[in-house]
Parts: C-alpha cells; structure tokens; sequence
C-alpha cells in the first residue's frame, strides 16, 4: 500500500503569512507537524516557542516547538490549529483530519472531503 498526500494551505493567523505544502496523510499520528522550515516561513521563531514533551512512534520522548494558531485549508475546508515542529516533511494527522471532515481512503490513495457533507464539515457532538 502505498503513501498518501494532502495538498494543504497554512497561514500563521497572527502575522498572516502562509505557505503550501503538501504532507503526508497520516490516521496513526495526532496533530500537524511541520518541519522548521515551514515554521519558519510562517514567521515563527522554533527557539522562541513554545515547547511540549512528545512521543515519538519508536517510544522515545523528545521536546519539540509548538506553533500556534495556525489556519488549515484543504478543498472546501479549514481548522484553526497548532503544530509541532518536527520532522523533514509535513505531516497531516488525525485531528486536523477530523475536524475537516475528511475520508482517508487507503484503495484509491486519496483524501477527500466527506461526501456524506460535500459542501462543509459536519461534527459530532457525542
């Protein structure tokens, strides 16, 4: 199976800057994570941010900078974020994901806005 991509719009919601970048789809990660070169671009600083404890897929632990408030925007879709400083590729995980109503379909290797919701992001309350 393969790997799959979202094509993503950031903007740093308080300096207005943004970027595209295209991450990895990932449904065993949690958050956004973006390397320090997009940070950057956003206009933030990693070593003046601030940082949180995070564990990694192999089980260890490592403080990394945590970015915020960051605007996602994929097709039709947004969410108001933040983002961990981490990695040498974005990566787009569950969270994010779910709040923009997205399906992840691992056959056709695309992720697509809910079609059971095509024109907005539908949420559970419960």
């Amino acid at each position: 199976m393969g790997q799959i991509y979202a094509d993503l719009h950031l903007t740093n919601m308080l300096r207005g800057l943004s970027v595209d970048i295209t991450a990895l789809v990932d449904t065993g990660a949690r958050y956004l994570c973006v390397p320090e070169a997009v940070a950057v671009q956003l206009g933030f600083d990693p070593e003046e941010c601030t940082t949180k404890t995070v564990t990694l897929a192999d089980g260890h632990q490592r403080l990394v900078p945590w970015i915020a408030p960051i605007m996602i925007a994929f097709a039709n879709r947004t969410y108001a974020t933040e983002a961990l400083v981490l990695g040498d590729e974005p990566l787009m995980g569950v969270l994010p994901i779910e709040a923009m109503d997205l399906v992840v379909d691992a056959r056709k290797q695309v992720i697509t806005v809910n079609p059971a919701h095509p024109n907005e992001a539908v949420y559970k309350a419960k």
